[in-house]
């Protein structure tokens, strides 16, 4: 199997959590660590090495590691840099019992404050509450919990936008080649056009990042009560 490797988000997560423990623990200022690109990501020694060089012991590397894993890997689905889709995949080192879904179907409800609806297909099972998604799937390790949801509403408000200006783009275009356009929509179609975007994009980024926190939050409390 091949070694896990960290990105470099994940990777200066590590150091940030890895040098707060150690604070946490010395009680006195800490080396901070930025570390560099590295194409495919970073093994797990890798960063133990770098933290040596920086004075932060390597079993305080190995712990932050622990606790990012905990949290699952996270994804998003950028449109036009925006983060309209998120997601995060987190990997158990065993199968899931019946009861434990239950449980993980339970939490999902009270974190996102939604009934949902259940579904199952053999050894897979899933919630699903609208374009917001949990997949357990088999691993050969065991399960692993896929979480995803998209911004339907943002994303239409956004392209609707962008339609919109690019209307007002050609209708101007016309506008100047002598066509018989109302002088005064041009204008208002094409603020209307920006006013979605941004209402829009306003509205994916506060999503967005509680969203990220929702998901991260039921991977650390599901691979804590799964662990051991």
């Amino acid at each position: 199997m091949a070694e896990r490797r960290y990105t470099d988000e994940e990777t200066a997560a590590i150091f940030k959590a890895a040098a707060e423990l150690q604070q946490a623990a010395l009680s006195t200022s800490s080396a901070e660590a930025t570390p560099t690109s590295a194409g495919e990501g970073m093994t797990l020694g890798q960063l133990q090495e770098i933290g040596r060089e920086v004075g932060i012991p390597s079993e305080l590397v190995v712990r932050a590691a622990r606790g990012l894993e905990r949290r699952g890997r996270p994804n998003v689905r950028r449109f036009f840099g925006l983060p309209i889709g998120v997601g995060r995949t987190v990997a158990l080192q065993r199968t899931l019992t019946e009861a434990e879904w239950e449980r993980l179907v339970v939490d999902l409800r009270e974190t996102f404050d939604a009934r949902g609806r259940i579904r199952s297909e053999g050894s897979f099972r899933q919630w699903t509450n609208g374009n917001l998604q949990a997949l357990l799937e088999p691993t050969p390790a065991g399960h692993q919990l896929r979480l995803r949801t998209v911004k339907g509403d943002a994303y239409a408000s956004i392209t609707g936008g962008i339609a919109m200006i690019a209307l007002d783009g050609f209708l101007f275009m016309l506008q100047q080649l002598g066509g018989h356009i109302n002088h005064g929509a041009v204008p208002v179609i094409g603020a209307m056009g920006v006013g979605m975007v941004a209402f829009g994009a306003l509205r994916i980024s506060a999503w967005a990042k509680v969203r990220r926190k929702q998901m991260a939050d039921i991977a650390a409390r599901l691979t804590e009560s799964t662990a051991g």
